[in-house]
């Protein structure tokens, strides 16, 4: 049988009522969720299920409300016989691939990205950076304009999301990012959207999350995986529990290689992959990198027996 990967979305695919319905259903879900509330001292899961949407959406609740309800979800599969021969999230979605992959306690993963989305938040005060997709355009004229603003205006502005081809996502200084936009437009981007989003994640303005994120990292045990993981920071599998904890501390301040992880998983035999956790976002996007991918995704109980229907059709 072909290889099948789990992939992890990050923020921006949280919504409330997420989780609700699993947990009613699927006890394993039920069992994350209170796993969740215990190790972080209050109920996430009431915050996912019932809001407020803007307590929801603060960074230091996204992250970990994300991280609960991917793994939720990979327990169902789980259960039911689904499980990866190899694992990737986008950002925020790493930790969730990590935790499926035996290298992270899920108790010390959501822990972890309370604090991360904490230190993060605090990295770069609040309306003093942004971040912008810029739609239609090649990777390499927009790596020249942001070098173009740094180094005229001696201000930080960086492309930081890979995500497919004619999406990339800049993050830095907000006058910079406006700079960049504007130079990009010249140049004939075809699209431009600014980013509803707190703080410029994975610029080298997190560098300062990163150092606090490695305190927090050293506290917890990390294991070898046991499946290979894709690293956002190299677009490389990784198993060994060092690289693990490197990658993870550079990965606040460094761009996501997210196209090039989903291609190099396909040159190593994968074509199917399973969007583990709240929302589509990440089958869209690998449509764009690999036109034949078969890309299915579980947040609820009708997404769950569309899987279940193809893994009866393929075995």
């Amino acid at each position: 049988m072909e290889k099948l990967a789990f992939i992890f979305p990050g923020q921006g695919a949280q919504k409330v009522g997420m989780g609700k319905e699993l947990v009613e259903k699927f006890p394993e879900a039920k069992n994350i969720f209170e796993e969740a509330d215990e190790a972080l001292g209050f109920s996430l899961s009431k915050l996912c299920f019932e809001g407020p949407e803007e307590e929801l959406i603060k960074t230091k609740n996204t992250q970990p409300a994300i991280l609960t309800m991917s793994i939720a979800c990979s327990e169902i599969l789980k259960n039911r016989g689904i499980k990866p021969t190899i694992t990737a999230g986008h950002s925020l979605g790493e930790y969730s691939a990590l935790v499926v992959a035996e290298a992270l306690k899920f108790s010390d993963a959501v822990r972890l990205v309370q604090k991360r989305g904490q230190f993060m938040q605090e990295a770069v005060p609040l309306g003093e950076g942004s971040m912008c997709a810029v739609i239609g355009m090649d990777r390499e004229l927009i790596v020249n304009a942001c070098k173009e603003i740094e180094n005229t205006t001696n201000s930080v502005v960086q492309a930081v999301n890979f995500n497919c081809p004619g999406q990339i996502v800049i993050a830095g200084q907000t006058k910079a990012v406006d700079d960049v936009m504007d130079l990009l437009k010249e140049k004939g981007a075809k699209k431009l959207v600014k980013l509803a989003v707190s703080a410029p994640f994975h610029s080298s303005l997190m560098i300062p999350a990163a150092e606090k994120l490695a305190l927090e990292l050293d506290k917890v045990t990390i294991n070898d995986a046991k499946i290979p993981v894709v690293s956002n920071v190299t677009a490389k599998m990784i198993t060994d529990s060092t690289e693990i904890r490197n990658n993870l501390v550079k990965q606040a301040a460094s761009p996501v290689l997210w196209e090039d992880s989903i291609l190099h998983m396909n040159e190593n035999g994968v074509n199917t992959f399973i969007e583990v956790g709240p929302g589509r976002t990440l089958v869209g996007l690998n449509k764009k990198i690999i036109k034949d991918a078969i890309g299915l995704n579980i947040e609820d109980e009708i997404s769950l027996e569309k899987i279940l229907d193809y893994f009866k059709e393929v075995r």
